[in-house]
């Protein structure tokens, strides 16, 4: 276990677990890492008071095998013991484990704001028929090998059992917890509903603060508003997947998608975007109505995801969220004539007859699922076809090794040759840049007595945390399960 608090000097020292009496009122929490450290993925946090537990996030693990393989692992804490889940978005990485928690005995509260809910929703849903799928092709795998059958994460009872317990917090709204904690969310403009979590503590008369940073969205995007600006906090929690490189400017956008769009249809092919179902579809569905408004879509666009669309859906509901520029643009944003959906399995593989140019967006985002495998078997291996990757590529993900130029690939249990043309476009991150963390950093008016690094791979993490010591802030990059006591 480490100390941390103003009498440690800079070097922090790992010391061994104690066992901590309540007259020690120098304790201020204890705090675990129990994901998305040395990584981007299973966001989890703990937090422990004297008196309470509480979780920040509750996110599945994504990427290579021996990533995943955490999802099967037992949680390191006891899930009936959790008090309240603080849940900062409804990405699947920070919310896709919640109902594997109610399943081993989780019945506390989960806070969120609104459009939280509403996505997490679908996207728990989702997460469980890809799941059960999944299990069901393992299992098939286990019996030829003489294995025993593994059983699902979850199901869609432990799903709806989770549906109950969310409770909906607005952003900007003080909401006490208990006695002595109690939070407010802030928006944190990475997607619909986002949020920025600041925790306070009581303790011995005085108030602290603890601030999750949760996933931070980029500043003047034309559909969100920027990040929310703390003024103060004792600890931070900061992301740092993109810690170590600078993106492309968002005012770039339009133009590169079009320029993208325009070479993929004079090479007479399909355009394929993986696309994360929330936000990033969206935020793709917006400049296309752009073009197409504009007079330079000449072509259809199938929006290939059933999340996708629900999600769309989603994004109508709650328009009051979205920055007042886009609603003064487009009374209706999501949605184009040229903008088709597909719906069902059946619409999905008549896609491959379809002999037109056209751009088929479908998920997931990295590759690792869903119908954009489906597109890249019976595709991928055409060079007049286009491969666009506008997300983050997780490493170990089918999209990752694609992206690092892979000449064959394997997938569905066959091998498909690498002859489309893979592009990128990184500015369409929904993800603050090195710039923009050091910048929403650097809006605290008191530097706070420690940062601490998460949701970055280990380059990110450190690249931002050299850029952070600079700029004066004590940092700390942790590891996986490690904890510490915030004094």
């Amino acid at each position: 276990m480490m100390e941390i608090g103003n009498a440690l000097p800079v070097k922090l020292e790992i010391q061994k677990p104690k066992y901590l009496n309540s007259q020690l009122v120098l304790v201020f929490m204890k705090l675990t890492f129990n994901g998305a450290v040395g990584m981007v993925t299973g966001s989890c946090y703990l937090l422990e008071t004297d008196k309470d537990k509480i979780l920040i996030d509750c996110g599945m693990f994504q990427g290579a095998k021996k990533i995943t393989r955490l999802n099967y692992e037992p949680f390191n804490f006891d899930p009936k013991s959790i008090s309240f889940l603080l849940l900062t978005h409804a990405h699947i990485d920070h919310s896709g484990l919640i109902p594997k928690l109610v399943k081993n005995g989780f019945r506390g509260k989960i806070i969120a704001t609104p459009p939280t809910i509403d996505l997490a929703k679908i996207m728990l849903k989702d997460s469980a028929m890809v799941n059960l799928n999944d299990t069901e092709h393992e299992n098939k795998r286990r019996l030829r090998e003489g294995l025993p059958p593994r059983e699902p994460l979850y199901t869609l009872e432990h799903v709806k059992k989770s549906y109950r317990l969310f409770h909906p917090v607005d952003y900007d709204s003080r909401y006490t917890l208990t006695n002595e904690l109690a939070m407010t969310f802030h928006d944190a403009g990475h997607i619909l509903g986002s949020s920025i979590i600041e925790l306070s503590a009581k303790e011995a008369g005085k108030e602290h603060k603890i601030v999750f940073s949760g996933d931070l969205g980029q500043c003047d995007t034309p559909l969100l508003k920027n990040p929310a600006i703390i003024k103060n906090a004792d600890f931070v929690l900061v992301e740092s997947t993109y810690g170590n490189r600078t993106h492309e400017n968002t005012s770039m956008r339009e133009e590169l998608l079009s320029n993208e769009v325009k070479n993929a249809f004079e090479r007479g092919g399909k355009l394929m975007i993986p696309s994360f179902a929330v936000e990033r579809t969206q935020e793709l569905i917006y400049y296309l109505h752009r073009l197409d408004r504009d007079g330079i879509l000449k072509e259809n666009v199938f929006l290939d995801s059933p999340l996708a669309i629900e999600a769309t859906e989603i994004f109508n509901k709650h328009m009051k969220y979205f920055s007042p520029q886009l609603r003064k643009e487009f009374p209706v944003p999501f949605s184009f004539r040229k903008l088709k959906y597909l719906r069902t399995s059946i619409e999905s593989k008549k896609m491959n007859r379809y002999a037109k140019p056209c751009i088929i967006i479908a998920g997931s985002g990295m590759c690792t699922a869903g119908r954009i495998r489906h597109h890249l078997k019976h595709h991928l291996w055409d060079p007049t076809s286009t491969l666009l990757f506008v997300g983050y590529q997780a490493e170990g993900t089918l999209g990752r090794i694609i992206l690092e130029g892979a000449k064959t690939v394997k997938m569905m249990g066959i091998k498909v040759a690498v002859k489309a043309k893979v592009k990128r476009i990184e500015s369409f991150s929904s993800h603050a840049d090195l710039k923009g963390l050091v910048r929403w950093i650097g809006t605290l008016e008191k530097k706070p007595k420690r940062v601490f690094i998460v949701h970055g791979e280990r380059d990110s993490s450190k690249k931002l945390e050299v850029n952070l010591k600079k700029a004066g802030f004590r940092t700390y990059i942790p590891a996986l399960g490690e904890r510490v006591v915030l004094k």
